[in-house]
């Protein structure tokens, strides 16, 4: 089959790999008639997160069941499902207790409760290295599903795969950051990042009731997508002062919500990149450190984005003194994942109105490409096998 693998930073291209094959009871095989690029691919094509051996990459994909191992009673052959990114057995302490990307047996060589750098991660997710259970992912002609009687949830006939594609990922990625903050219904809600995470974040405000949506982002590409399908206000770091913006915007309080959905690879200027480098930091946490500026006394921020390494002179007197909460990590989609279902089979959210992108599962390195180096408008790229 084709398949787009990781090689090494800076290399992924389309080959042809060895079918995959049911080696647990519990295993699924899928026909993968739809996938995409995540922003968090590129932390993998950028070398930011390690990986030395080649990978099939991808972690958002849907497709029909082709296979099914014996213990699997709840799929069978042609059912159409989406596939939720992070791996979960369904049986442990942290999957019985709403914690599924914790899962305990699903990434076996690099589990731990540490939270390393290089070990003791989290469960595993597909396509995301050896460090989350080197899982060949998606981005290909078929994919393998372990625990395949949890996770995958079968998608009404009435929706094509580019509506119900991004229930697999960022839209229960960026529901998980609002829902995390509580809403009562009337906050500001300001969205650091508009790619495809902040986009379905602002979509999740408005649904939960947020009275003013503020999106944030440094390219007016993606700040005119989210004008345009979402409906919210728009502010341009490089046209203003975001944090004094915000703040005129809300009686001088800041946002109720902050939530960051750029991570540690944000637009950096060279003394920015100085400045990790001498502390053996990867990336930066000047967005983060915004959210904490921008957000209200007492308020909440929801990382969404990526972080991969410790770092120097971070924030904490400010989180003290302001009594933010914070929440992040990934998104626990198998709490939401059904009633997202739900949202976009009765037409109350739009998901597909962000792709920009749809060409063949063999274009996948013009895909990255584009989605990597922001050319042509590109906001979202649908890999089609």
């Amino acid at each position: 089959m084709k398949a787009a693998v990781f090689h090494k930073p800076g290399d992924i291209r389309v080959d042809n790999v060895p079918d995959p094959a049911i080696l647990d009871p519990r295993d699924v095989i899928l026909k993968v008639t739809a996938t995409a690029i995540c922003g968090s691919d590129l932390h993998i094509l950028s070398g930011a997160v390690p990986q030395k051996e080649n990978l099939i990459m991808g972690h958002e994909f849907m497709g029909i069941v082709e296979e099914v191992g014996s213990e699997i009673t709840n799929l069978k052959k042609g059912d159409r499902v989406v596939v939720p990114f992070p791996i979960a057995c369904g049986k442990c302490f942290f999957c019985t207790h709403e914690a599924s990307p914790a899962c305990e047996n699903s990434n076996f060589k690099h589990y731990g409760p540490n939270g390393d750098l290089m070990d003791q991660k989290g469960g595993a997710l597909f396509g995301y290295t050896d460090l989350y259970g080197g899982y060949s992912g998606g981005q290909a002609e078929y994919v393998r599903v372990p625990y395949a009687d949890i996770s995958p949830r079968i998608i009404p006939e009435h929706l094509t795969d580019e509506q119900a594609l991004f229930l697999t990922d960022i839209f229960p990625t960026g529901w998980s950051a609002i829902d995390w903050a509580n809403l009562k219904g009337g906050e500001t809600v300001a969205i650091f990042g508009s790619g495809p995470v902040g986009l379905m974040a602002q979509k999740a405000a408005w649904l939960n009731g947020a009275g003013r949506v503020i999106a944030i982002d440094p390219l007016d590409y993606r700040l005119e997508k989210a004008k345009a399908v979402n409906n919210v206000e728009i502010l341009n770091p490089h046209k203003v002062d975001v944090i004094q913006a915000i703040r005129e915007m809300t009686d001088g309080r800041g946002a109720d919500v902050c939530v960051d959905a750029v991570g540690f690879e944000p637009e950096r200027n060279f003394m920015d990149k100085v400045k990790a480098t001498i502390n053996f930091e990867k990336g930066s946490i000047k967005v983060l450190e915004m959210c904490f500026e921008a957000v209200r006394r007492m308020g909440t921020v929801s990382i969404m984005g990526v972080y991969g390494s410790p770092y120097d002179n971070f924030p904490l007197f400010r989180i003290f003194d302001k009594g933010i909460t914070i929440k992040q990590g990934q998104a626990p989609v198998l709490n939401y994942i059904d009633k997202l279902v739900n949202l976009v089979s009765e037409n109350k959210v739009v998901l597909d109105d962000i792709i920009t992108h749809t060409i063949p599962l063999t274009e996948a390195e013009h895909g990255y490409k584009i989605f990597n180096e922001k050319e042509d408008d590109c906001v979202k790229v649908v890999l089609k096998p």
